[in-house]
């Protein structure tokens, strides 16, 4: 085989499946994989970038889908690798959807509707307070490169405010960044788009008496169908984004009755076992789209 690429994909929920139908595909089309090139396991000298014995400069593209395990090690390299190749998603997106400003500002120049969102350096925090009132009492901090939903708080008050600035201090965050909180049912739109197209929606559910819907922080997958108004809102804010992967929160906003993009995800994992029970079907057809864009992409 003469194409040759590398390849790192999370092994729970089903991953290690979905890694094993991606590398039979690929081998069918004459493209060898070598698979477990973990950058954590990686160094750098004259020869190149050396990971498990495989010269990576020597390959024809690196596939890296593992959203839980990426050290700034792994993304310092991973940085270089893209300069020699191509990378899926490619470094730029990768790092602008780790970044909630950088992505949002991306949104808003390609005219995506996103929720309000500021950000001020956090020794000029009194800003905030003007930002709080001018929202209507209501607003979500969240850590810029955060997901999951992990550190992500529901702001009510001043005085709630001021109980969380001194933890907010006292970590090594140089900036705060809020967005405004939409009124909505709990729930969401998630939108998988690989390369351009349309792949599958489904939704998530806030757990009873909680708000957030990421299946982290305790909330459910649900069925849920997407017209066209959605898919054509994802579409673009992945094109916004840069993502040849993306799966794309979208809320409604109740108030405004309209959709929003809350979150672009370049990491968005496939259906569980467990999901695909229940109905959320959509894993083959996101195999074969990723498979034809890597086709693509070493011819």
């Amino acid at each position: 085989m003469d194409r040759k690429i590398g390849m790192w994909m999370y092994q729970n929920g089903g991953g290690t499946e979905i890694e094993n139908k991606i590398i039979t595909k690929l081998k069918e089309r004459e493209i060898d994989v070598i698979s477990g090139l973990n950058l954590r396991h990686a160094d750098a000298g004259c020869k190149g970038i050396l990971c498990n014995d495989t010269i990576m400069n020597e390959l024809g593209l690196y596939f890296s889908y593992n959203a839980g395990e990426q050290t700034l090690y792994q993304v310092y390299l991973y940085e270089e690798i893209n300069r020699m190749m191509p990378t899926i998603n490619n470094y730029h997106a990768f790092t602008l959807t780790e970044d909630k400003l950088k992505s949002n500002m991306a949104l808003l120049h390609a005219g995506v509707k996103t929720p309000q969102f500021y950000m001020c350096h956090r020794e000029e925090n009194d800003k905030l307070k003007d930002i709080l009132s001018k929202w209507g009492e209501r607003m979500v901090y969240k850590p810029v490169d955060g997901w999951g939903g992990v550190g992500v708080t529901l702001i009510e008050t001043p005085a709630a405010l001021d109980m969380i600035m001194p933890f907010l201090n006292s970590t090594d965050q140089r900036m705060l960044y809020v967005e405004e909180y939409i009124e909505n049912d709990h729930t969401d739109f998630r939108i998988d788009i690989v390369d351009g197209e349309f792949v599958a929606c489904y939704g998530r559910k806030a757990a009873e008496h909680g708000w957030k819907t990421n299946i982290t922080s305790g909330g459910s997958v649900i069925l849920r169908e997407a017209d066209d108004t959605l898919i054509d809102l994802a579409k673009r804010a992945a094109k916004a984004t840069g993502c040849e992967i993306a799966g794309v929160d979208i809320l409604y906003d109740q108030e405004r009755e309209e959709y929003v993009v809350l979150e672009v995800n370049g990491i968005p994992a496939f259906a569980t076992p467990e999901q695909e029970k229940m109905g959320l079907n959509f894993n083959d057809k996101k195999i074969d789209l990723i498979v034809n864009m890597i086709d693509k992409k070493t011819k």
